[in-house]
């Protein structure tokens, strides 16, 4: 290896670790105090200087949207991992239940729903890609029976947000409050004695 390409090699593996502690501390501060956590302090809690944050990212919504598509990529995993479940209903419960954790452990996930960030295409396909996987969860519950026959995997990926925004109030003094809500929500989704919904089911969100 000679000592130019030796640099190089050099370079570019700074650069994958740069951008690896600037997403670690970034999602680590927006999950703890939201989106309006300003640049300097990410970059302080990389250890590095403000104009590295801004070699990788060009602004904070970009940075913010890779943020959301690292939260979005663990969501589909959880969803596909559960695909081979042979009891549909507990998997269903299970991606509802990690969906809602998820959010619950990271203030900056809800924040960002309506921000420019989402106008990103990668976050507008990764969201479809999400409804996508949560519909092939619902519809082995829907064909076991054990959930209600009109629901849908878009009213599924909406219901975790909704719940959170429900527990939220409580989350400071009482963390697991959400597990609550998720019950409730659970109960509304089962197939015995429900009546019909009002309302077609919604098409996949437009979130940005």
């Amino acid at each position: 290896m000679t000592g130019t390409t030796a640099a190089t090699t050099g370079q570019r593996a700074d650069m994958v670790r740069n951008r690896g502690l600037l997403l670690e501390a970034a999602r680590a501060a927006f999950a703890e105090h939201g989106v309006d956590v300003p640049i300097g302090e990410i970059a302080q809690r990389a250890g590095l200087a403000k104009g590295t944050v801004f070699r990788h990212f060009a602004s904070k919504e970009e940075l913010l949207a890779a943020i959301t598509l690292q939260l979005l990529d663990r969501l589909i995993g959880s969803a596909r991992r559960l695909l081979t479940a042979d009891d549909a209903d507990a998997a269903l419960r299970e991606f509802m239940t990690d969906g809602v954790e998820l959010l619950a452990a990271d203030r900056a996930f809800c924040e960002v729903i309506g921000r420019p960030s989402l106008q990103h295409s990668g976050v507008r396909d990764t969201i479809g890609v999400l409804c996508e996987a949560a519909e092939a969860l619902t519809a082995r519950a829907r064909e076991q029976g054990t959930v209600r026959g009109d629901i849908t995997g878009t009213d599924v990926v909406l219901l975790l947000g909704g719940i959170h925004q429900t527990a939220a109030p409580l989350l400071a003094t009482r963390p697991e409050a959400w597990r609550r809500y998720l019950e409730l929500a659970l109960d509304g989704l089962r197939a015995t004695g429900a009546g019909p919904l009002p309302e077609r089911p919604p098409d996949r969100p437009r979130l940005g």
